[in-house]
């Protein structure tokens, strides 16, 4: 006597649908985490640009910079730091947190780290 086979592919498809939500839910993960990287790194070129250029409140400027193109969600928990070296040499460091699947609701206690340095262009 031989068995159907009907109803087989709705039983696969419920048993591997955890693995396919699962599978989904950390690749997105890991795209937050990268674009998170990337803002880190952008928010301290754009710093350290400025905090060349500036002539006035150096930290002020080079933090205003560094926060100018981060989406709203990633800015509240933003650190941003400019340091001047007596060589001419200006530093930017970015810390931003990672959000959890959606940004803007909580975040890891991971903090990723974004750093930039040059030097100081003198023009006589």
């Amino acid at each position: 006597m031989l068995r159907s086979d009907r109803g087989q592919v709705a039983i696969e498809l419920l048993g591997m649908a955890p693995t396919i939500i699962i599978t989904l839910v950390l690749l997105w993960q890991c795209v937050l985490l990268g674009y998170t990287y990337t803002l880190a790194g952008n928010a301290a070129d754009e710093a350290v640009r400025a905090g060349t250029a500036a002539t006035g409140d150096r930290q002020d400027i080079c933090e205003q910079a560094g926060r100018k193109n981060l989406p709203d969600t990633w800015q509240d928990g933003a650190e941003i730091t400019c340091t001047a070296h007596r060589t001419g040499f200006v530093t930017a460091d970015v810390d931003l947190k990672v959000p959890v699947l959606f940004p803007g609701t909580i975040d890891f206690p991971l903090t990723l780290h974004g750093h930039a340095g040059t030097v100081t262009e003198v023009t006589d």
